[in-house]
């Protein structure tokens, strides 16, 4: 490449984004400056330039037309970036040059509807929001969710470029089915996340170290107004995930905030830390948190969500962790790699036998109802309203599962 911004002087607008390092792959990076030269150079490599030269060199012209860029020198050296990077990668880098612009993204997919309040969510797959590499063949995995990351996975000096990378996600990437989920920064952060990422309409947004109601509330009024000002009416749901001592003792009042809440999710690395205690394979550190927030969420009607096992190599101790869990109540958990999917859903799915007891027991009721019986029995077993509902949610989330038709 020629000169590099970086030999220029600093009073110059100037601005890069992403990387193009030997390790780099699916990325790209930008470098824009601009002067009063008159003069506009563009000096673009590809490692797919027989492929694809002639179509990055139109996104980059669009792009600079899109900003007003008409003078100076931009730099691009892509690494086999998809579109949809490409171009959150120059609107962030002339967004760091200080150039204003509508924005640099396709919405090529349409309006997607809601998503139903109860569908599964046994695994949620984290993917970092400026990884763009993670996320292109996420769907191929088939999660239940995928969440694009804007907080813990990403450095604070990079939100603004993830905000961009996951926006332009939302809008283009097939996820194949998986639930859009993205999580957002903590508050107050988390707003300018929000009014990134909300006119593309995730499915559901997480929030992170939520302690109380009023922060839930904030956010739906947040996204209600964004909406609003889009003409958007898709509901977007949200899941607070609980990570203090705080947070634990006010569940409900968390869980029952507002009617897009759909779930509960549990923290355990910052609750743990909160306490001043040590994460243990156990979990006896965190049972009562963890019985807490099940109680909560049911008590609210929502879902309950354990958290992330964070040793990707063991396995075993996933699974054994996965059934403990739905044991306890939970009806999913966060997953850090797809190879953590398979065990998750196997762990959460019911046995045949339970399935084949499920149908038992909702046959015999609805025979007795036919026959305007008050009493239920199966065997020398007598069934109460509650058995009736739990096996009826059984068999609907192994409908839900592919288990059964």
């Amino acid at each position: 490449m020629g000169k590099s911004i970086l030999d220029r002087s600093s009073s110059a607008r100037q601005g890069s984004a992403g990387r193009a390092d030997a390790n780099t792959r699916a990325d790209l990076l930008v470098s824009v400056y601009g002067d009063d030269s008159g003069e506009l150079i563009q000096d673009i490599q590809s490692k797919v330039e027989a492929l694809y030269g002639h179509s990055i060199r139109k996104t980059v012209a669009n792009a600079l037309a899109e900003f007003n860029f008409t003078s100076g020198r931009v730099e691009v050296n892509d690494r086999g970036a998809l579109p949809f990077v490409i171009r959150a990668r120059l609107e962030t880098a002339l967004r760091r040059a200080g150039f204003k612009g509508d924005g640099l993204v396709r919405r090529i997919r349409g309006k997607r509807p809601s998503t139903k309040r109860d569908r599964l969510r046994r695994s949620r797959l984290y993917l970092p929001g400026n990884e763009p590499k993670f996320m292109i063949n996420a769907g191929l995995h088939r999660p239940d969710a995928i969440i694009l990351d804007l907080e813990d996975s990403v450095h604070p000096l990079e939100k603004d470029a993830a905000r961009l990378v996951v926006r332009n996600a939302l809008a283009e990437v097939d996820f194949m089915g998986a639930e859009r989920m993205v999580r957002i920064n903590q508050l107050p952060l988390g707003f300018e996340d929000l009014d990134v990422i909300v006119p593309e309409s995730p499915d559901l947004i997480l929030l992170p170290k939520i302690e109380s109601a009023s922060e839930v509330k904030q956010v739906h009024r947040r996204i209600a107004k964004i909406q609003k000002a889009a003409e958007q009416e898709k509901t977007i749901w949200l899941m607070p995930i609980l990570e203090s001592a705080l947070g634990i003792e006010n569940a409900f009042g968390i869980a029952s905030a507002t009617e897009t809440v759909v779930a509960l999710a549990m923290g355990l690395e910052d609750y743990t830390a909160d306490l001043g205690v040590r994460k243990t394979l156990e979990g006896q550190e965190s049972l009562y948190a963890r019985m807490r927030l099940v109680n909560a969420a049911r008590a609210a009607g929502v879902q309950a969500n354990d958290s992330v096992f964070s040793d990707v190599g063991d396995i075993a101790g996933l699974s054994a962790s996965a059934h403990r869990s739905r044991g306890m109540g939970f009806e999913g958990m966060g997953c850090i790699h797809p190879r953590q999917i398979e065990p998750i859903h196997e762990a959460f799915a019911p046995t045949s036998n339970e399935i084949e007891r499920a149908r038992k027991i909702c046959d015999a009721f609805e025979k007795a109802e036919s026959k305007g019986l008050s009493v239920v029995s199966l065997g020398s077993r007598m069934i109460d309203p509650p058995v009736v509902l739990r096996a009826r949610q059984l068999v609907e989330n192994a409908r839900k599962a592919g288990l059964i038709h």
